[in-house]
C-alpha cells in the first residue's frame, strides 16, 4: 500500500496555563497540547495519524480561511 500525503488545517492557541493547544479542523476531536511549538507540531502529527487509524473516513469539510475582526467592547 502506497502512502499519500494530505494537508490538514490546525488551529493553535495558548491555554491559561501557558501550554500550546492544537485542534485539527478536518478531524473533529483530534487535538493535543505541548509546552513548545516544535513539540506541539510533532504531537499533532501523531494525533492525526492515530485519528486516521481509528477512522479512515475523513470529514469532508473544506476550510476556507481564518479572519480576524475588530469589535469595540
Amino acid at each position: 500500500m502506497t502512502k499519500t500525503e494530505k494537508q490538514f488545517n490546525v488551529i493553535i492557541e495558548e491555554g491559561e496555563d501557558g501550554y500550546l493547544l492544537s485542534e485539527v479542523l478536518e478531524l473533529p476531536g483530534c487535538h493535543t497540547q505541548a509546552k513548545t511549538l516544535d513539540e506541539l507540531m510533532q504531537r499533532t502529527k501523531e494525533a492525526i495519524e492515530l485519528c486516521l487509524e481509528a477512522n479512515e473516513e475523513l470529514v469532508k469539510e473544506r476550510f476556507v480561511g481564518l479572519q480576524k475582526i475588530m469589535v469595540s467592547v
